[in-house]
């Protein structure tokens, strides 16, 4: 039963209707919000995947509001990746090969008013502890861009083009109706520091673990957002950066 505290913040998993309905509206409010910030009346983000997840809650331990939440879909090897979420958008068919156990991270999302960097780092402290929990070898999921205009993320593009594409043994295809094929369309000169400034935090911390990213973004008008198919893969983590993670969660668990 994962149990995580760090500072101001508390982690368990959603255990009652009422939990998963909380989760569901951070997620409405994160995700689905109208493009001139108006909140729609509904009130909460759901979909078929929900019932098959584990559900990550980080609440702030005085007031108990809900500051992230994630969720996860645990599966026993690459056989069982065309079940995932994602495989709605990428053909995973590469991934298949994967003799480990993964993991699906989805609908990640952290509440507008927190600003604490702490939150992020104690996802992924309880990250850690359910991935050690469980034997997980491969994390993956979507990481988004806002919006679904290329063009201002052209540098945060390059340096992904260049650095970060997936091993061509599990590279991702194309499967989604509209995808922005940035491995071949980005061209102009790289300006680092602002490709580095444009990148979701999610999808930074992902890079900075040794991930890797699919050589297309699917654009998703739905949720007004682009996303690219991510991975980790928890041996090729550096050691310096597992023993930081894991240190948190002996600290703290």
């Amino acid at each position: 039963m994962l149990t995580l505290t760090l500072g101001n913040y508390r982690v368990r998993l959603a255990e009652s209707l009422a939990d998963l309905h909380a989760t569901q509206k951070l997620r409405f409010l994160t995700f689905r919000k109208g493009r001139d910030g108006a909140i729609p009346a509904k009130g909460l983000d759901q979909d078929r995947f929900d019932e098959q997840c584990d559900h990550v809650m980080i609440e702030h331990r005085k007031t108990g509001q809900l500051q992230c939440s994630f969720r996860m879909l645990t599966f026993e090897s690459g056989r069982e990746v065309p079940m995932s979420y994602s495989a709605q958008f990428y053909d995973l068919s590469a991934l298949q090969d994967f003799q480990g156990p993964m993991v699906e991270i989805g609908r990640f999302c952290i509440h507008p008013s927190a600003k604490d960097p702490d939150v992020l780092r104690v996802a992924w402290g309880a990250l850690t502890k359910l991935v050690d929990e469980r034997g997980i070898e491969l994390l993956f999921g979507c990481s988004s861009f806002q919006g679904t205009d290329a063009k201002p993320y052209s540098d945060a593009f390059a340096i992904l083009r260049d650095r970060h594409l997936a091993p061509k043994r599990w590279l991702p295809k194309v499967k989604a109706p509209r995808v922005f094929d940035y491995a071949e369309r980005v061209k102009r000169t790289i300006d680092r520091k602002s490709g580095m400034r444009l990148m979701p935090p999610l999808l930074k911390t992902y890079l900075l673990m040794g991930g890797w990213v699919s050589d297309h973004a699917v654009i998703d008008r739905q949720l007004n957002t682009m996303h690219l198919f991510t991975g980790v893969e928890i041996n090729a983590i550096p050691p310096a950066r597992k023993r930081l993670l894991r240190a948190l969660v002996a600290t703290h668990a």
